[in-house]
């Protein structure tokens, strides 16, 4: 029988943070009573990543290991998108930075029926100034040029029915689109405030290409492409 409940983690060089983030992931959804599988995808990680994820397979039977060529996160979280078996999928990232406690609040919202994908939204985020002076511009550059309704895409904590996969397409930085292909593909998004922690391992991925200039170009293509695939 298919677990009610599939989370989805892309992971890229993130030894240190692996294990105590599956730990607090398993600890709420076991606390909502439902089965559930956590699916890790090893974006060709070069650090210990892998034995971390195999540690976790190892001490907790709902883990998926899900190796792969590195392929960048969109790439990854498709892949592990595409094998999640439950009627639920959950993501968030494998930095730690994500607080699984938010999940509930996210589930409650999509399992009453009042949203087909629920967001997390860093109100209180804890990253340097200049990182969220440029996430505020873009998203509200984002925000009023794809008309997503989400204040930031780029939280990746999620709860969404299994439907919305379907809507889904290789795009460069999907991951941080995923609301607006969502919103032109006719579900319900909204989002609610959660928390978000420092990083405590590795680094972050994303400079001032990946936070500024790649979605600026990448947001022209996309909006093509949802007036091809979702012609109103």
């Amino acid at each position: 029988m298919n677990p009610p409940h599939s989370l989805v983690i892309p992971l890229y060089n993130e030894a240190g943070n692996i294990l105590p983030l599956v730990e607090a992931c398993v600890e709420v959804l076991k606390a909502r009573g439902r089965e559930f599988e956590i699916i890790l995808a090893n974006d060709g990680s070069t650090d210990a990543t892998a034995d971390e994820i195999a540690s976790a397979c190892a001490r907790w039977p709902q883990c998926r290991d899900l190796p792969l060529p590195h392929g960048g996160q969109t790439a990854a979280l498709l892949a592990g998108l595409k094998v999640a078996r439950g009627e639920l999928l959950l993501t968030l990232d494998g930095d730690g930075q994500n607080d699984p406690r938010d999940f509930p609040q996210l589930l409650d919202l999509v399992e009453r029926g009042e949203l087909d994908v629920a967001c997390g939204w860093r109100a209180d985020r804890h990253d340097s100034a200049l990182r969220k002076a440029m996430s505020r511009l873009g998203n509200s550059v984002r925000r009023r040029f794809l008309a997503d309704g989400v204040h930031d895409a780029g939280c990746q904590l999620r709860v969404m029915r299994r439907e919305v996969r379907e809507a889904l397409f290789p795009i460069e930085l999907m991951q941080s689109f995923l609301p607006a292909i969502a919103v032109a593909a006719g579900f319900r998004v909204g989002e609610r405030p959660v928390r978000h922690h420092p990083r405590r391992h590795g680094e972050s991925k994303y400079g001032f290409l990946r936070l500024w200039l790649r979605p600026a170009l990448a947001m022209v293509k996309l909006r093509g492409e949802l007036r091809r695939k979702f012609p109103r």
